[in-house]
């Protein structure tokens, strides 16, 4: 049977994987639009992804929840305001996931079943485990979502 951390471990590079895949069926012509002036468009939720991958890491990393809510959100928006291509935020979050699966290999059994605080108080460390991937496969759905907006109706594997 496969461990935790390695399950978690695959699942994330499956979900990168995911990701990615979606988001190369994007025409470069689609890459900023948006549906409606406050939705989201492909970049800013690649971006979104971005800034927020590292920070899963260092949470993964140190075992705790490492400021508060108002500053992990200001840190992450911070990160995702630097990005203007779409290259760079793949890149960001390829490095952000990358951090993630390295700091999944830093912990430890006893970590797994414990709890850390964080904004919305006790959590269990197991949702930590699995908000690199997580994270990223929502939000490719999302992609999924956008490309149906200008007819591509094909299912892309």
């Amino acid at each position: 049977m496969e461990d935790t951390i390695a399950r978690y471990k695959r699942q994330t590079k499956e979900s990168l994987h995911y990701f990615m895949n979606t988001l190369s069926f994007v025409p470069a012509d689609k890459v900023t639009w948006s549906p409606t002036p406050t939705a989201k468009s492909t970049l800013q939720i690649v971006a979104h992804c971005a800034g927020y991958s590292g920070l899963f890491a260092e949470i993964l990393r140190t075992g705790r929840f490492p400021c508060s809510g108002d500053e992990f959100r200001r840190r992450a928006n911070d990160a995702i305001a630097s990005i203007t291509t779409l290259d760079e935020a793949k890149a960001v979050l390829e490095k952000g996931i990358a951090d993630s699966l390295e700091a999944l290999d830093t912990v430890k059994p006893e970590q797994i079943d414990g709890v850390i605080d964080s904004p919305q108080g006790p959590t269990p460390f197991i949702f930590f485990l699995g908000l690199p991937g997580g994270h990223i496969d929502g939000h490719a759905t999302q992609i999924d979502y956008l490309q149906t907006c200008w007819d591509d109706q094909e299912v892309h594997f």
